[in-house]
């Protein structure tokens, strides 16, 4: 029977080409019909050594991880013990490898897997310039039924500009492959997916959050490379002068950050990317943007904590630092992205808030959103394009930081006429005149404290899904998003009644906004990829969440899954 989602993995050392082959596929799959997502996995090295492609098609959206895989390609097993945590077998999973890599890992032994060997090596020998990758692509491709002309599609493409032996190679390999492939059974393949398809686009998050702050008027960016955020450097590198803004690449994180400030006080909307330790250098000047309310957004696209920690693997473990790492009160605005696709929205979004409320936002991305790429239909268009408030007539009464209602004052741009004030880090009276006085403090601390609790962020807060009325809430944020989804409906197909809410904003909390879309729970599941719970605590400490909570975290790397939110669903 044909499945509507398989998951595959090739693993291999250096100069395997297992990241082409991955990507490949994925754009084969993807140009005959289908959806799909491609993550990697790496070591920490630079350059080289161990990694894995790791793959989901399906003829119906996939943004996130199975609970296994059914199919593992191993072009050698050198260093697949580091992996094997991180490729979780199905029943009936099917492991392939050449049998001049040697005895099969014990590690596999506990799953049992159907273990065919396949002579790579010795069919990309056979043929002149071959290679194993493009062996064990036309392998896989055979199994789960993926017309081989697809991939000739695109390695014609790809090769276009190495000569014609180049590509009559990859054919050989290729058929190589769908040779061996003839004599392994019990692999089921795809069902042929929607011929009513509409427009797909192909995109990494980091692209997505890259594409999002254009389209959200950002003009100028200024950075410093940091794993797993460069990407999205390296996507506005090129794109940003097309619509006349630029990038600098600075000496660190602190010039960085200062840049965007001058940049956004000149009337530029600004945006960096960095990830936890950029972060952590960030927060002295976030804290100078609250004070002078100076728009500036931050992506922040997470990794395994705390120091260093682990570059190349996610984990959602920055949220307390981006909710609290600033020094007095502070308050700003921190947004999480739901899905790959959902960080060009909320970036976008996100640059609006930062326009609107005259203010710091910190976007919590991460590794699995930032660096996996998926085939998704395209994104609507949005209308989000933030607009600072400024002064209609400027004269000696000006006030930069007027009391007003709602916590924002017009602010005054460079060459505006009368346009000069006092923009620092010192406390001040409305004027921008630095000041001491009590009166004045807490004037301003209750003004940018009203202006972002008081916003009416509007339906963009969260996504919310499911059977409205069910008295079983999974309540999460970000990356998590995928997993808890794709659990809710696996439970909702089996006769049970559950919602999910997915928070996009995650500060300032929205209580109230919370307490309406929790309203009747019984049961609230907080799911999120992190040691401590650090987003339920959040929630903790600013409301009362109804019924019985149920905190279902643990740190990364390895990915949350349907399954295991699955099973915590079926115990209540």
């Amino acid at each position: 029977m044909a499945h509507t989602s398989v998951s595959i993995a090739l693993t291999g050392s250096g100069g395997a080409g297992v990241m082409t082959a991955g990507q490949s596929l994925l754009d084969a799959a993807a140009k005959a019909g289908f959806y799909g997502l491609m993550g990697r996995t790496l070591g920490p090295q630079i350059r080289g050594g161990e990694s894995a492609a790791l793959l989901r098609l399906g003829t119906h959206p996939v943004q996130g991880t199975d609970d296994g895989y059914d199919i593992i390609v191993a072009f050698d097993w050198g260093n697949f013990a580091r992996f094997h945590d991180e490729m979780p077998l199905n029943p009936g999973s099917v492991v392939i490898a050449d049998p001049h890599n040697g005895a099969v890992p014990d590690v596999l032994a506990p799953s049992n897997p159907h273990v065919v060997m396949v002579p790579f090596h010795d069919l990309a020998k056979g043929i002149q310039g071959g290679r194993v990758n493009m062996v064990g692509l036309g392998l896989i491709a055979a199994l789960i039924g993926l017309d081989q002309a697809f991939l000739i599609e695109r390695l014609s493409r790809q090769l276009a500009g190495k000569g014609a032996e180049a590509l009559a190679a990859s054919k050989a390999g290729l058929e190589a492959g769908a040779g061996a492939a003839a004599a392994i059974t019990g692999v089921a393949p795809l069902s042929a997916p929607d011929p009513a398809r509409g427009e797909r686009w192909s995109l990494t998050g980091n692209e997505a959050a890259g594409l999002g702050a254009i389209q959200g008027g950002v003009r100028f960016c200024a950075a410093y490379p940091i794993t797993p955020a460069t990407d999205v450097l390296e996507w506005l590198a090129p794109n940003l002068p097309k619509v006349g803004g630029m990038l600098v690449q600075c000496e660190d994180e602190l010039a960085s950050i200062n840049m965007l400030l001058g940049a956004s006080f000149g009337g530029t909307p600004s945006v960096t990317a960095t990830s936890g330790p950029g972060l952590a250098l960030m927060t002295e000047s976030l804290g100078l943007a609250v004070a002078s309310e100076t728009p500036l957004v931050v992506v922040n696209v997470q990794r395994g904590g705390p120091s260093t920690g682990i570059p190349t693997k996610s984990e959602q473990s920055d949220l307390n630092i981006a909710v609290h790492g600033l020094h007095g009160d502070a308050p700003h605005v921190v947004t999480a992205p739901l899905s790959i696709g959902d960080c060009l929205f909320t970036t976008q979004w996100s640059v609006y808030l930062a326009e609107s409320l005259q203010t710091p936002v910190i976007v919590l991305s991460d590794q699995v959103l930032g660096q996996s790429r998926a085939i998704i239909d395209r994104p609507a268009d949005i209308a989000f394009i933030g607009r600072r408030r400024v002064p209609e007539t400027l004269d000696a009464s000006y006030r930069r930081y007027e009391l007003t209602a709602d916590g924002i004052s017009p602010m005054a741009l460079p060459g505006m006429e009368g346009a000069s004030y006092t923009a620092e880090g010192l406390e001040h009276n409305p004027f921008g005149h630095p000041s001491t006085q009590t009166n004045f403090h807490e004037e301003q601390l209750a003004k940018r404290r009203r202006k972002v609790e008081g916003f009416d962020y509007g339906d963009p807060w969260a996504m919310t899904a499911g059977d409205p009325d069910a008295d079983i809430v999974v309540l999460t944020w970000g990356s998590s998003t995928e997993p808890a989804r794709e659990a809710m409906e696996r439970v909702r197909a089996e006769g049970r009644r559950v919602r999910l809410v997915a928070a996009r904003l995650i500060a300032p909390v929205p209580v109230d906004r919370l307490t309406a879309a929790l309203e009747g729970a019984r049961h609230v599941v907080v799911v999120e990829q992190n040691h401590s719970g650090q987003y339920c605590n959040l929630l903790r400490a600013h409301m009362d969440l109804p019924g019985t909570v149920h905190p279902l975290h643990r740190p990364g790397p390895l990915p949350l899954r349907p399954g295991e939110i699955v099973d915590h669903l079926r115990g209540l």
